[in-house]
């Protein structure tokens, strides 16, 4: 049998500027994403999260969707410029009445709700004083989620603080492909720094507002392997797992920043020495803050070939990347899931792990009897279940999964020309049609199992 253990968590995710839309309603203030989708040729289709899939006036549709699902709990975030429109200080308590509107039907629902304090939608007045790269925003993230947490904290009891501090840092700061669109390694490292600090100084704050919390963070991770034994695959293997996974889950579990990785930073001029200028007394310590869970969000692997030498004199490649990959073009490889949940649970024994995003992008939409056949996203959607089915069953601790995503929404750089949902939207009429996984994922949820068929 292929079943779950029977506690185990089934959910969907989805973030604020990639569906609620309003941006000008009721109060809120602007956001970086606002700004980024504002500015021409920043977003690939010209669009915006403007209107996005009005989740903000449709909430209650798309909690009678998950309801019919059968879902157990809904992962979402906040928007910090509903709740503070200058960062910091004024609350917009019209915002914070949305959130409690929305938590308190999911749980009329039975769905539990699970916040994201931060999935990139910084105010952007803190963006005008330094965004991320200041140290200044690390004190109004915590003041943010103080006041969040003491709204929201009678009714909910799990919370992540950081939605990916890699992209946030790196997209954001490093090669400007995200907001706030700036391209300086010394920023993106301050950010990832003062990402990181927010986090561990804003958990006891959550735990002091909030009896029995739950508190952790998501990261993406990205398993790596050489493209062949070559001392120079094998070395950029190191370089890439250092910068993208290391470099974040070191600090969280009180390694600090991996020296190798500083080594990488100062020979590629982003660091002027291995003394890092944005680390204070007693940062790393509030960094390595125990945490209740780790998020983990899993798209794809990595294959690293060295670029430090000509292809002709490397080692034949013994690994090759599929030619399976989806609308985004990334490969689609379930094992690496189950690789990087028992890497982590050996390496740093988080304890309670949660897949908290893993998903696909296909363009599929409605046949002529208005079926959303997305044939290819069914398949993703099983052999990664099986995948953290394996997992589990090789002794890894986790507790969830929750799929990305509810529904087709603003794909950040990309618009809306990258489907992730199981929910087909209709962008014109903000119509919703479940595709075929969202029909498999309501039977996995009911039987907690995989041994569930879709009507042909």
């Amino acid at each position: 049998m292929r079943q779950f253990p029977h506690d185990f968590v089934w959910g969907v995710a989805t973030s604020s500027y990639q569906i609620e839309g309003a941006v000008d309603e009721d109060g809120r203030g602007e956001s970086i994403w606002d700004r980024f989708s504002a500015t021409p040729g920043k977003i690939a289709d010209g669009t915006s999260g403007e209107v996005a899939c009005d989740h903000y006036h449709r909430w209650r549709e798309d909690v009678e969707l998950m309801r019919w699902m059968g879902l157990k709990a809904y992962r979402f975030s906040i928007a910090w410029p509903r709740i503070l429109p200058l960062g910091r200080g004024r609350v917009n308590p019209a915002g914070l009445d949305f959130y409690s509107r929305l938590v308190d039907g999911l749980l009329e629902a039975r769905i539990e709700p699970v916040v994201t304090l931060y999935h990139w939608d910084l105010p952007q007045v803190l963006q005008d004083q330094g965004g991320w790269a200041s140290r200044d925003t690390v004190g109004a993230f915590v003041e943010y989620a103080d006041i969040v947490s003491q709204k929201l904290g009678d009714r909910v009891k799990r919370w992540i603080t950081h939605n990916e501090p890699w992209c946030i840092s790196v997209l954001g700061y490093a090669n400007g492909e995200h907001a706030p669109g700036i391209k300086d390694w010394s920023q993106a490292l301050a950010a990832a720094h003062h990402t990181l600090l927010s986090h561990g100084q804003a958990v006891p704050v959550i735990r002091s507002n909030v009896r029995d919390a739950e508190v952790g963070i998501t990261l993406n991770l990205v398993p790596a392997e050489p493209a062949s034994p070559s001392l120079e695959d094998l070395d950029a293997c190191r370089s890439f797992d250092g910068g993208f996974n290391r470099w974040y889950l070191d600090p969280l579990y009180g390694r600090g920043y991996p020296k190798d990785v500083v080594a990488d930073h100062v020979a590629a001029g982003r660091l002027k020495s291995d003394v890092l200028p944005f680390v204070r007394e007693g940062d790393l310590a509030d960094m390595a803050t125990p945490i209740d869970f780790l998020g983990v969000n899993y798209y794809n692997r990595a294959v690293l070939r060295s670029d430090r030498i000509p292809e002709s004199q490397n080692a034949p490649r013994t690994v090759h990347v599929s030619d399976d990959k989806t609308d985004m073009d990334w490969e689609v490889y379930a094992s690496g899931l189950t690789r990087l949940l028992v890497r982590l649970h050996q390496d740093y024994a988080p304890g309670r792990l949660y897949v908290t995003e893993n998903g696909a992008a296909y363009a599929t939409g409605p046949d002529a009897d208005g079926r959303v056949r997305d044939t290819k996203r069914v398949h993703y959607l099983r052999t990664h279940l099986e995948a953290s089915l394996e997992a589990i069953q090789q002794g890894v601790p986790l507790h969830g999964y929750f799929a990305w995503s509810l529904m087709d929404n603003f794909e950040w750089a990309w618009g809306y020309q990258k489907r992730f949902g199981m929910v087909y939207v209709d962008y014109a009429t903000q119509k919703r049609i479940p595709k075929d996984s969202a029909h498999l994922y309501r039977a996995v949820v009911a039987q907690n199992g995989l041994d569930v068929e879709l009507a042909a």
